[in-house]
């Protein structure tokens, strides 16, 4: 794309059978394309031989169209004669990974790094301290995930997000590239797990530095592409169902699983929900039934809408071997080779990509090996996990919202009604205005979480923080549901078809209540948390 080419020039190529155009600054060549446009040729001939940026940013979704087709049709920058420098245009584009610093003043040079601009500088688009806010919790290292992660997303995953919730699975080819580029293991909770797979960590920082905060940024950075399923289709099934493995597995499970699982070789998905027992764990009914020679367990069961189990070798999985409640379930890994398994994908409402599963057991034949952990310890390890999975889902439905929000904003700068931009309107700035303060609350309650969970000793913070992470839950998912209903309202009937300009907040709209109602309801994340600090007040408050 090094070729230079004049607007005189552009201007000759006018016609069907030789159609150039010009976007934000580069030259392309639509001749073959001008036939499979989905508006018809004409649409494109009228913009022929001409800078079309403002007809093309008013009809389509940017990024997404120059991504994925951009590269093939590109030719060359506009530019002068006798000049080779970008255009206008060209040389104002703001790079969504760019990063300036500029230098603070703050005495925690412990916690604090340089105040800097990354992204697109669309307020409330992104975290403040991505818009040269001070911060407490941000340093140097969380920088380079954030622009190392951005690049990735946007390379790797943002262009081909439409396609692949159509088709309702992601590449294998993806975990690969994840975990290549230090992605996958960040996302497991803990510590970076090195002994399973090396240092190379996304952003080039060291194991010894990485940290729930970076944790937080990969999470963040590809909920930005505006698909929850291809979110959990890369993430969704690793991240809780290989740490009880990791925490609780003998170290043949840990050989056998975790590294593989880690490397994006093999998937693992954890398989508690059943058809009549949601959050109601306690009251799970697939049985494991140890035989009479102590060598094997005998799983029959079902198990529903479980995260990526389509698409899973391993399958940790809740069973009862005791006795009735908590007292009584165990951890099984089953592995999808062993005879009696069945999956079958579940058509739902969203996140199409992440492979929500049925699962039937029948007569599967598990050896005691495969037991995670002791016997009958299962709910205290389910437990264990719970508020890393839910603190997982917050990070999710807060930058979702965000996502609502930014496509709103930008869409109401730009398209018009009644002689004016939507922005202008008064009705507008409101609704924008109250998707916004949302958003700050709830990052500024999931970052003051997230550093208890960075200084916290896990068993202190299982406790003191499973009350708030219920509430933050349920903040989170109200504020995700709240600004995907407005940008819909703001985009009109662009936000009920599926792709284009709206397709983000379409999507988004559908796969609301997938983060509302798995890992905990927001009815029972709102009583939790009540109940949680009913203990504590109990305890410290003499009420």
């Amino acid at each position: 794309m090094s070729r230079t080419i004049t607007a005189e020039e552009v201007a000759q190529h006018n016609k069907e059978g030789d159609c150039w155009i010009i976007i934000k600054g580069e030259v392309y060549n639509v001749t073959k394309f001008i036939s499979e446009h989905p508006g018809g040729k004409k649409v494109v001939l009228k913009v022929a031989g001409k800078d079309a940026t403002k007809e093309f940013e008013k009809f389509h979704n940017v990024a997404q169209i120059i991504n994925q087709y951009g590269p093939k049709l590109i030719i060359g920058k506009l530019g002068t004669s006798n000049s080779s420098e970008p255009s206008h245009n060209e040389s104002n584009k703001t790079s969504s990974a760019s990063t300036t610093h500029s230098s603070g003043n703050n005495s925690h040079t412990d916690l604090v790094g340089e105040r800097s601009e990354f992204g697109q500088q669309v307020p409330y688009g992104d975290p403040t301290w991505y818009q040269s806010w001070s911060t407490l919790y941000y340093n140097d290292t969380h920088q380079r995930v954030r622009s190392a992660m951005r690049e990735f997303v946007e390379r790797e995953i943002i262009p081909y997000v439409h396609a692949w919730d159509e088709s309702k699975q992601a590449p294998k080819e993806l975990y690969k590239k994840a975990f290549e580029a230090g992605i996958l293991p960040g996302i497991v909770g803990g510590k970076w797990p090195t002994e399973y797979i090396g240092d190379h960590i996304v952003g080039g920082i060291k194991p010894s530095e990485f940290d729930e905060f970076h944790e937080l940024i990969i999470i963040s950075e590809i909920a930005r592409a505006g698909s929850g399923g291809v979110l959990w289709g890369m993430l969704g099934g690793l991240s809780i169902g290989l740490p009880p493995i990791m925490l609780f597995g003998s170290d043949y499970l840990k050989k056998k699983v975790v590294a593989d699982c880690l490397r994006g070789k093999e998937i693992i998905c954890l398989a508690i929900t059943e058809p009549q027992a949601g959050s109601d764990v306690a009251n799970l009914t697939t049985e494991a039934k140890l035989t009479p020679d102590g060598k094997h367990y005998i799983v029959n069961g079902e198990k529903k809408w479980i995260t990526n189990g389509v698409f899973a070798t391993y399958f940790t999985v809740a069973v009862r071997t005791g006795g009735s409640g908590m007292g009584g379930v165990s951890l099984l890994l089953i592995e999808r080779n062993m005879p009696g398994v069945t999956t079958k994908q579940m058509q739902c409402q969203g996140v199409w990509s992440s492979g929500t599963t049925y699962i039937t057991f029948e007569d599967v034949k598990v050896p005691v090996e495969n037991l995670i952990g002791e016997e009958n310890m299962g709910f205290k390890y389910i437990m264990y996990n719970f508020n890393h999975e839910r603190w997982g889902i917050v990070v999710q439905a807060e930058r979702f919202a965000r996502v609502c929000f930014e496509e709103a904003f930008k869409y109401a700068h730009k398209r018009k009604t009644f002689g004016k931009r939507l922005i202008d309107h008064p009705v507008i700035r409101l609704k924008l205005a109250h998707m916004a303060r949302q958003i700050e609350a709830t990052q500024a309650w999931l970052e003051k979480v997230t550093y208890q969970m960075k200084v916290l000793p896990h068993e202190e913070s299982l406790s003191l923080l499973a009350g708030p992470i219920a509430l933050l839950k349920a903040q989170s998912t109200q504020t995700f549901e709240y600004c995907a209903r407005e940008a819909s309202q703001i985009f009109g009937g662009l936000s009920y078809t599926r792709g284009g300009q709206g397709e983000k907040v379409e999507r988004l709209y559908r796969e609301v209540r997938a983060f509302a109602i798995p890992g905990g309801s927001e009815e029972i994340m709102l009583d939790l948390g009540m109940r949680q600090a009913m203990r504590y007040a109990k305890q410290k408050a003499n009420l």
